[in-house]
């Protein structure tokens, strides 16, 4: 049963690319993508890239018991031509220049310094982060809530809108990020902490939501990550992570793929639902000048969901980190990664400028 049932899962991924490259917007609520079982990790299948989802959307239902999500179209600003990317051309465990935590650490104590200023406007306005915290259920002002890799407090000052300080932590390991995150007036209650998102310090079911946002694409290991977001919540309780997307265009992706981790929204499905978490859900995000456009990836444009309902740690075991901060250091290797990967990521501080320029001189009714 497992074997045919691994066949059969290989079998539609393509369709899954087939389904994610078309130019029909799947619609933002509709993108509430329910997951019951992991995503298999298939090899590359030799069939063409651009199979015809409709004539077997029933046989890939029916191999993962997965709700037929229909294709619609959405004509919203915030639907035209999206597309997502099925597989990066470099995977998770080949990591990028910054995905890495002595790279991280370091280009944040420069970029901290024009942060909210400069990258915010740019990839993660305060209507974004409103739009993406709205499924996280912040509605109960007794909820416990824990911002993991929360930088300087930006998404931090989101979730004490609701929430009162003293019920919230926020962790992040960049000391100079949350050096500004105590100097702002909201964050006065909010308990401030600097750790590893990857080992939390945290008891096992302490918190009643988990929320983390613009952290993951440092992770050296995303899954290990969300592990431990399971692992910290209570039975019940959600985890809301909100993230980049990998690009299709392959000028971006080639950036992308250098700077750091963009996951697919395939990605986020699997690691969500092998971490143990149930209900995951998708609800695409980004900034309202870009019209929907995706193909260039976002650096903010996805937050997803997940509840755990048994306590304890996650069913999934995976071992000692496989990242040594501590051990041997090369400053040749340490200084070519953090210049290449700074290099690529001045990239995306032009493609916001560009979205912007294209917004203002087409027409709203052109597709840019």
């Amino acid at each position: 049963m497992a074997a045919a049932l691994s066949r059969a899962g290989c079998a539609a991924q393509p369709l899954l690319a087939a389904r994610c490259r078309s130019e029909t917007q799947i619609g933002v609520d509709a993108m509430s993508l329910s997951a019951a079982r992991p995503f298999p990790k298939c090899a590359r299948s030799s069939r063409p890239r651009h199979s015809a989802l409709s004539s077997s959307k029933a046989q890939f239902t029916a191999a993962w018991g997965l709700p037929a999500l229909p294709l619609r179209r959405n004509n919203s600003s915030r639907g035209v031509g999206a597309r997502c990317a099925v597989s990066a051309d470099r995977p998770a465990s080949k990591p990028r220049f910054i995905q890495h935590k002595q790279e991280a650490f370091w280009f944040y104590r420069f970029l901290s310094i024009v942060y909210d200023h400069v990258i915010n406007p740019g990839h993660w306005t305060e209507d974004m982060r409103e739009d993406a915290l709205e499924v996280a259920d912040l509605n109960d002002p007794n909820l416990k809530v824990v911002d993991v890799g929360a930088g300087t407090g930006f998404c931090t000052q989101g979730v004490v809108r609701t929430i009162p300080g003293k019920n919230v932590t926020m962790i992040d390991q960049s000391p100079h990020q949350l050096a500004k995150a105590r100097k702002k007036p909201e964050l006065q209650d909010v308990t401030i902490l600097e750790g590893d998102a990857e080992d939390l310090p945290f008891a096992t079911d302490t918190f009643d939501r988990y929320v983390s946002a613009g952290s993951i694409e440092y992770w050296p290991d995303p899954q290990r990550g969300i592990v431990e977001a399971y692992r910290v919540i209570k039975p019940g309780a959600k985890a809301c992570l909100i993230g980049p997307v990998h690009p299709t265009h392959p000028i971006s992706r080639f950036f992308a793929d250098q700077w750091m981790l963009f996951p697919t929204e395939a990605e986020y499905m699997e690691w969500f639902t092998k971490a143990g978490f149930e209900d995951v859900q998708i609800k695409r995000i980004g900034p309202s000048w870009y019209r929907g456009v995706r193909r260039h990836g976002l650096i903010m444009g996805c937050s997803v969901t997940g509840v755990k309902s048994n306590p304890g740690e996650s069913p999934l075991n995976l071992g000692p980190k496989a990242e040594d901060v501590a051990g041997p250091f090369n400053p040749f290797s340490f200084l070519s990664r953090l210049i290449l990967g700074s290099l690529a990521g001045a990239y995306y501080v032009i493609i916001p400028i560009y979205m912007w320029l294209k917004n203002l001189i087409f027409p709203k009714s052109w597709a840019i």
